[in-house]
C-alpha cells in the first residue's frame, strides 16, 4: 500500500536548470484528491517505510518527475508493508539557494515522524537540486546553502539514500567519499553526459532518469536495504 503526503498543485511546464543550462519539459502533479488512500500528518496511521524526496529545480511542489515513479516502484517491491511518501517543501529555485531550506524541511519532517512513529524507517533522496537538499540533510559540508542536518540519533532510522543527477559531482565528490555515516546506505545515479553531476555536456541526459531504468534500480537498492 502506498500513501502520499503533501502533493498539492497542478501540472505545468517546468524549467529544470543546472550547470548553466535550461530545458523545458512537462510534469504532471498528482493531487491528494486523486488518491483515496492519501494521508495527512494529522491523525495519520504510521507507515512501515516513508520515502522523503526532494524534487528538481523548477518543478512544482510534489514528488516530481523522478520521485513519483520511485514511490510507486518502492511500494511494489515491499508487498505487505505500508509505504508512505512525503514531498520535501522547498522553493526549488533556479539560483539553487533553496537547497538549504529544503534540507531543513526534510530534517524537520523526519524528526517529527520519527517521534510519533517509532517503527517507521526512512528512504531519503532527491533529483538535481533535490539531491543537494539530501546532501545537506546528511550533513555533507559545502554541498549548498546552509540547512539543518538529520540528528545523529536518527541517522540509523534512514535505511537508504538514493539521488539522481547530484550536483555534488561538479566538485568531483560523492556521498560515499563525503559521508562516513551514510556511505554504505547511499546510491548515486549520474547518467553519461549529465552536466549537472559533472559527467558531460548533454543536458537531455539529465532528464532521462524517469525512463532509463535508474528509478527501478534505486527502488531495488532501497528495498534491499529494508530487507525487501
Amino acid at each position: 500500500m502506498v500513501t502520499r503526503r503533501n502533493q498539492p498543485g497542478k501540472g505545468r511546464r517546468i524549467a529544470l536548470i543546472g550547470a548553466g543550462a535550461a530545458v523545458l519539459g512537462s510534469a504532471a502533479i498528482v493531487t491528494p484528491q486523486a488518491f483515496a488512500g492519501t494521508e495527512t500528518r494529522a491523525g495519520a496511521a504510521c507507515s512501515d517505510v516513508e520515502l522523503v524526496f526532494a524534487r528538481g529545480t523548477g518543478e512544482p511542489q510534489g514528488l516530481g518527475i523522478v520521485g513519483r515513479p520511485l514511490a510507486q516502484q518502492l511500494a511494489a517491491k515491499l508487498p505487505g508493508r505500508k509505504v508512505g511518501s512525503f514531498a520535501v517543501v522547498y522553493a526549488a529555485a533556479a539560483n539553487q539557494a533553496s537547497a538549504g531550506p529544503g534540507a531543513t524541511s526534510m530534517t524537520q519532517h523526519i524528526t517529527a515522524v520519527a517521534k510519533s512513529c517509532p517503527g517507521t524507517r526512512f528512504v531519503i533522496g532527491g533529483y538535481s537540486q533535490g539531491a543537494s537538499v539530501t546532501d545537506i540533510a546528511m550533513g555533507i559540508r559545502n554541498a549548498g546553502t546552509a540547512g539543518d542536518a538529520i540528528p545523529a540519533a536518527l541517522a540509523g532510522r534512514v535505511a537508504a539514500v538514493v539521488v539522481f543527477g547530484n550536483p555534488l559531482g561538479l566538485q568531483r565528490r560523492t556521498i560515499a567519499g563525503s559521508s562516513a555515516v551514510f556511505a554504505a546506505r547511499a546510491k548515486e545515479f549520474c547518467n553519461t553526459g549529465d552536466p549537472v553531476c559533472g559527467n558531460g555536456r548533454n543536458f537531455a541526459a539529465h532528464l532521462a532518469y524517469p525512463r532509463n531504468g535508474t528509478v527501478g534500480q534505486a527502488a531495488t537498492f532501497a528495498a534491499g536495504k529494508l530487507g525487501g
